[in-house]
Formats: C-alpha cells, sequence, structure tokens
C-alpha cells in the first residue's frame, strides 16, 4: 500500500492537470456552443436591422416618387397643344427619373400618345381611383395621381419606373453582396425581384422538406406575419444542406414585403472551424504546460527558500524589509490581543547630511549597525524592518507610553554608545513616534501612517510621541492655523519685531533681527515655535516671508523719507525656498520697489538648508546672486552641526551667528577655547560674528575680549514692536559697567 500512495503522492500534479484539462475542455465545448448561438443570434439582429433599415428606405423612396407626382399634378398648367404638353411631360419625367410620364384620360387616351396601352389595361377603376402605385407584368411600376389645378378635370397623371430602375433601388449595400432582396405582395406573390430571381420563383422550394418543427413553426409565422403586416426572422436549412436566414419587413406600399435572404454564416464565417482548431490548440498547450509545471515544480521547491529570502529581505541591513514587515505582523495579529502592542516609527534625523559628509559606504554601515541593534533589543514575538532609506518600524509588545519610552531609550543609547562604528563620529537624534494597536483588525498602512504622522510632531528631541487624543487635537490646531493664514495676511495679523544687535567694540546700534509674531483676534498670540515648523511643512512659510520681508522694506523706506540713516536688518530665509530655483526674484522685486540701497538688508540661511547635495549647489550660486543685487548673508545657528566649519570654507557668507547653547557654560574653559576659535577664524577669513542669546554682562565681557562684532539678547533688549524699537533705539540706555 504504501509504494501505491507514493506513486498517487507523485502523481498528483499530473492528476491535477489532467483533471483541470477535461474540465477546461467541457468549458471550451460549451463556450463554443454558446458562442455559436450568440453569433446566430447576432447574424439575425443584424439582417433584421439592415434589413429594417432597407425596407424604410424603399418605402420613403416610393412615398418621394409618389410626392414627385403629385407636385408635378399639382403644378402642370394648361398647355397650348399635345406637343407643348408631350415636351413638358418629358422634361419632367427626365429631372424626376420616370421612364415615362403621360397624362390619361379617362377614356383611355393618353399624351404623348405612344404611352403603353397595355399599362392601362385592366386597371381603369385602380388608376382612377386616386392615387396608387401599381404593379406591371414585368416587374415595372406605374405611380398615378389625380390631375388638379392646371389640368383637365377627371384626367390622371401616370409615371413608369422600369424594372430596372426598381432593382437597383432593391439591391442592398450591406452584406458584403451575399445577400439577396425581393419585394412581394401578402400572399406571396413576387412584385419586384433582384436581378437573380431564381430563389424567390422557387421559395417554396428552398425549405428542407425534413425541417424540424422549430423551422416549421417559423414558416407558418412568417406566413401569417407577412398576412398581418407584421416583421421578422428566422434561420432555416436550405434543401441544398445551406444554412440560410431569411427577414420580412412591410413596406406601406399596397400591402407589399420585402423579404431578404442572406447566409447564416455572414458574421460567424468559419467561426467554428477556428474554435475547433483552437480547443486543439488549447488542448495541446495544456499539455505542454503540464509538463512544465512538472519541471517548475522540483525547480520551485529548490529555490522556493532563496526566493523568500530576495523578496523578505532588505538587501542593505540583511533584516527584515516592509513586506516582511507586513507579513510578519499580519500574522502576529491575527492572535493580538487589542491594546496590547505598540507600532513604533523610528527616523534618523539628518541622516542626508552624514551620507554627504561621510560617504554613502559609511552611511550603509550605520544603518546595518542601527538594524542590528535594534533587532537585539527585541523581545520573542517583537518585529522590526528597515522600510525606507533612514527610516525603521517597530511592533513593541508594550502598551503603557512609560514602557514604550523606557525600550526606546534603551535602543536608542545602545545605538549611540561606546560600542558604535567609527564612522559615527557623534550621538545621532532618532525622532520617535508611536501609535497604540487597540484594534488589531484595522490596516497596517494606517498604524503606521499615524505613528509617522506622530514622529513628524514630535516636540522634543529623543522622546517617543504618541498618537493619542492630544496629538489629533494637535493636529486639528494646525488645520485651523493653516486655514487662517491667508485670512491673517490680508488682516495684518503678523507683526514684525526687532530685536537690537549691539557692536561691543563702541557699545552703538549696529542692526537689528527682523522676527514675526502672529496677533490673532481670535487665538490672542500665537507662539512662532507653534505656527513656523507648521509652515515649514507645509510650505506656507514662504508667502509669510514674503510678508515679512515686505514689511521691512517699507520700514526702511519710511525710515529712508523721514531723513533717517536706514538700520542694517537681518531676517530668516527657509530653506523652503531653495526648492524653486527663481525663488530670489520676488525679493529683489520688492527692494527696488522700495529702493533699498545695498548692504542694508542681510538674509539669515541654517545648517539644514545645506544637507542636500543639489540644494547646496543651489545655495552656492545663490548666495553669489544674493551679494551681486546687493544683499547681504549670514549663517545662523553656527556650530551646532558637525559640518559647520566646512560650509565656511565652500559658502561666501558675510557673518555667523554663534549658537546661543555655546554661552549657556561660559564659565568652563573649554567653552571659551571654542568660541575663541571660531571667532579668530571668522576673523582670519574676514567675516563678521554675531553672538545671539546674550543675558548676562559675564558673557558680553568675554565676547568683548574674544573680538567678536555683534551682540542680541535680552542683556540689551527683547525682541521689541516697532513703534517700541522706534522708541528704544534713540534713548537706548548705555551698556552697564
Amino acid at each position: 500500500m504504501k509504494p501505491t500512495k507514493s506513486i498517487l503522492f507523485h502523481l498528483r500534479p499530473i492528476i491535477l492537470i489532467a483533471a483541470v484539462s477535461m474540465v477546461l475542455s467541457a468549458l471550451l465545448l460549451w463556450n463554443s456552443s454558446a458562442l455559436k448561438r450568440e453569433l446566430a443570434h447576432s447574424t439575425e439582429e443584424y439582417v433584421m436591422d439592415v434589413s429594417a433599415q432597407l425596407a424604410g428606405d424603399i418605402s420613403s423612396r416610393l412615398d418621394s416618387f409618389q410626392q414627385a407626382l403629385e407636385s408635378v399634378a399639382c403644378t402642370l398648367s394648361p398647355l397650348p397643344d399635345q406637343d407643348a404638353l408631350q415636351a413638358s411631360l418629358n422634361r419632367q419625367a427626365q429631372i424626376l427619373g420616370f421612364d415615362a410620364l403621360a397624362v390619361i384620360a379617362p377614356g383611355g387616351a393618353a399624351v404623348p400618345q405612344g404611352f403603353p396601352k397595355e399599362y392601362l389595361q385592366d386597371r381603369q377603376n385602380e388608376l382612377f381611383s386616386g392615387p396608387a402605385v401599381t404593379y406591371l407584368g414585368g416587374q415595372d411600376l406605374l405611380f398615378s395621381v389625380p390631375l388638379e389645378a392646371g389640368g383637365p378635370a377627371g384626367h390622371i397623371l401616370a409615371g413608369v419606373r422600369s424594372k430596372e430602375n426598381i432593382q437597383a433601388l432593391i439591391e442592398p449595400k450591406s452584406y458584403n453582396g451575399r445577400g439577396l432582396t425581393c419585394i412581394v405582395n401578402s400572399s406571396g406573390a413576387v412584385v419586384i425581384s433582384p436581378t437573380d430571381l431564381k430563389p424567390f420563383l422557387q421559395l417554396g422550394d428552398i425549405f428542407s422538406s425534413g425541417a424540424d418543427a422549430k423551422a416549421q413553426q417559423a414558416i407558418s409565422h412568417m406566413i401569417t406575419g407577412m398576412a398581418a403586416q407584421r416583421s421578422g426572422v428566422f434561420q432555416f436549412t436550405a434543401v441544398d444542406g445551406s444554412n440560410l436566414v431569411l427577414s420580412y419587413h412591410p413596406l406601406n406600399a399596397n400591402g407589399w414585403i420585402l423579404l431578404t435572404l442572406v447566409p447564416a454564416d455572414l458574421i460567424s464565417g468559419n467561426a467554428g472551424a477556428y474554435i475547433f482548431r483552437s480547443f486543439l490548440l488549447i488542448a495541446g498547450g495544456l499539455l505542454v504546460l503540464g509538463l512544465l509545471f512538472l519541471a517548475l515544480v522540483q525547480t520551485y521547491r529548490a529555490n522556493r527558500r532563496q526566493l523568500e529570502s530576495v523578496a523578505y529581505t532588505d538587501p542593505l541591513t540583511g533584516g527584515l524589509n516592509r513586506a516582511a514587515f507586513q507579513r510578519a505582523y499580519q500574522k502576529l495579529a491575527s492572535g493580538m490581543p487589542p491594546s496590547s502592542c505598540t507600532l513604533v516609527f523610528l527616523d534618523v534625523k539628518g541622516f542626508k547630511l552624514i551620507n554627504e559628509s561621510l560617504g554613502v559606504r559609511a552611511g550603509n554601515k550605520i544603518l546595518q549597525y542601527i538594524c542590528q541593534t535594534l533587532q537585539q533589543h527585541l523581545q520573542p514575538g517583537e518585529i522590526a524592518a528597515r522600510v525606507n532609506a533612514d527610516q525603521f518600524v517597530l511592533c513593541l509588545q508594550e502598551s503603557a507610553p512609560g514602557q514604550v519610552q523606557a525600550r526606546l531609550d534603551k535602543m536608542v543609547g545602545a545605538i549611540n554608545s561606546a560600542g558604535r562604528p567609527a564612522e559615527l563620529q557623534y550621538a545621532l537624534t532618532i525622532p520617535q513616534g508611536a501609535c497604540l494597536i487597540d484594534d488589531p483588525a484595522t490596516d497596517l498602512m494606517l498604524i503606521e501612517e499615524r505613528a509617522r504622522t506622530a514622529c513628524k510632531l514630535q516636540s522634543e528631541r529623543s522622546v517617543c510621541s504618541f498618537y493619542n487624543s492630544d496629538l489629533i487635537e494637535k493636529i486639528k490646531r494646525e488645520q485651523e492655523l493653516n486655514a487662517q493664514l491667508p485670512l491673517s495676511l490680508a488682516h495684518g495679523d503678523f507683526y514684525v519685531y526687532l530685536q537690537p544687535k549691539v557692536r561691543l567694540r563702541d557699545g552703538a546700534l549696529g542692526g537689528a533681527e527682523a522676527l514675526v509674531r502672529w496677533r490673532h483676534p481670535q487665538y490672542g498670540m500665537i507662539p512662532p515655535g507653534e505656527f513656523i515648523p507648521l509652515f515649514e511643512r507645509n510650505g506656507s512659510v514662504c508667502t509669510l516671508d514674503l510678508y515679512l520681508f515686505e514689511q521691512i522694506c517699507a520700514l526702511l523706506r519710511r525710515w529712508m523719507d523721514q531723513g533717517r540713516a536706514p538700520l542694517p536688518i537681518s531676517f530668516n530665509l527657509s530653506r523652503v525656498h531653495f526648492k524653486n530655483p527663481n525663488y530670489l526674484e520676488p525679493f529683489l522685486r520688492l527692494k527696488e520697489q522700495y529702493r533699498i540701497p545695498n548692504g542694508i538688508l542681510e538674509m539669515e540661511l541654517t545648517e539644514s538648508t545645506f544637507f542636500d547635495e543639489q540644494q547646496r549647489q543651489l545655495v552656492q550660486s545663490s548666495i553669489v546672486e544674493m551679494h551681486r543685487h546687493g544683499f547681504l548673508c549670514s549663517l545662523d545657528d553656527f556650530g551646532v552641526g558637525f559640518s559647520a566649519l566646512a560650509l565656511l570654507k565652500d559658502f561666501d557668507v558675510d557673518a555667523i551667528k554663534l549658537d546661543r547653547q555655546f554661552f549657556s557654560e561660559i564659565a568652563s574653559s573649554k567653552s571659551r577655547a571654542v568660541i575663541s576659535g571660531f571667532i579668530a577664524l571668522a576673523q582670519t577669513l574676514g567675516i563678521h560674528t554675531v553672538a545671539e542669546g546674550i543675558e548676562t554682562r559675564e558673557q558680553a565681557d568675554f565676547l568683548r575680549q574674544a573680538g567678536c562684532d555683534m551682540i542680541q539678547g535680552f542683556y540689551f533688549s527683547k525682541p521689541l514692536p516697532i513703534p517700541e524699537f522706534e522708541t528704544w533705539a534713540p534713548s537706548r540706555p548705555p551698556e552697564p559697567n
């Protein structure tokens, strides 16, 4: 029994293919029969439609012949003699396409006299009773109408159309030349036949004597329908074995009927033979496919594990890719209790800058290290994967935010530990977003998008942001602020504040930085930290920057018109502008519109502007354009990134602004050494230095000794509205001793 079972087991693919082949063959035969019926039905519909159109055309033409004759009868004026009448009738016959026209008196006398007498034989009552169309023995048609105004009373006007003329009328233009038509009366007698009259003269003989009941019923139905002036169509087998389609349509004239006879294979042609050959080809193809399947099964079994590895492995890190994560999550979610797991989204901050500075190979090594570290901190039943260039997702079996944060802190701590690769010279910042999986049936992409949204809206570095009601409210708040931006710009709810910059060498006011404040009539004062990042993300910051710039230009123009010396003013230029190569044009137009002198307006760029290599090249050329058009350019938040010194080498900036974090520990000798080094380097390169965030005299004294050019901060003044700044500047208190 075992060998038999083993053979059957190995023959299962062949048996399956054979069964499928038989089913497909049966389906093909069934489909062929259905196709044949559908083709027959389509042929009947086609013949019926075309014949109905031809019948309508013939009826219309017969009516038009009669109407043409009536129009001649109505307009025929009395003529002085028969010769003139005859000439007129011949001319009208030629114009209207009649073979002959004649005026006939009640006694049978006709003008012209040569009008054939046989046309009138035994038809006196029929012709003189009113308009009529009469069949002549030779298959000619005689049209007659009574003469009214313009002719002798009691006379008729008759017109003859010959057999050839009428045969051209009923000749079908469709059916590819394979159809025959004939006009018969209600009893079946031929009135007008085609050139080949034989099939219709023997109409009763073309039906097979052995026709089935369905054909006999159709013939009987046709005879009844012809008598009742109804249309119809049916198929039958002729005595010679050919399959034909016959349609009949009333013509609305003398009870006549149009018969149309076409081959049944008019549409299908040789479809039956093609269908049979197709069946043989498909059957042969199935057999070949069956044999190929047997060979492929063996190859599939041998390569299945390798294919799965390629399909579900991230080629860079060797860990799971997105497809593998989705598959593993679906398996995990099938038995996951609600609110027992959390999906976490991690986004390595500034990774493009790492690739730019250290190279792609080093960046890949760091990504591999991150992936390995995350996997080492997973518990059984948890999964992690790299889903984008520098983005990772985790599914942790944790539900409490505190536990999730503790797990993530350990992971980030391990990534930034002393055992990190030598290429990673500084600690990575990894924004985190999380979403509690309260319903495992929820689509994974939706859960991931929620965690991604929470990551984007992270308020603090290295602190996980959870997708919850508070975050949803924050999103709603941002949507409201987005909606309010155009209206607030139109109403002037954005105000320019100026923070003074003081020169350390003489204590004089050396300039100011323009900052924007939003005083909304409904929401009150909205902090810049709330709306600036939002407008950075959606691109609206470009509109806001241009609004602020125009307010600065208007202020400087007012000062100059009042005879006051213009004070240099700097303003932050968002990196979003550099997505548009022509971003500088609207700034130039405003500068020229308000006639602002060169060297007064200063654009401040942050280090994040230089992340992308393509953007770095654009910024480098933009700085050249800024200088060419009289703008100054400074580098804001200098020193907080590892590439700050490289930026001084590559970019021709006029000033650097030392970040406020350098001065929090001013008493430290190391901090003083770093600050002094930056200032000395800037002096060597001919670059001005500005220290921001200065709050104490100790900080100001040290910077004066180190040679810093200017400082700004609460030590001198907080940012002031323009009216307060204009009051404060002339009466500025002296620097404390």
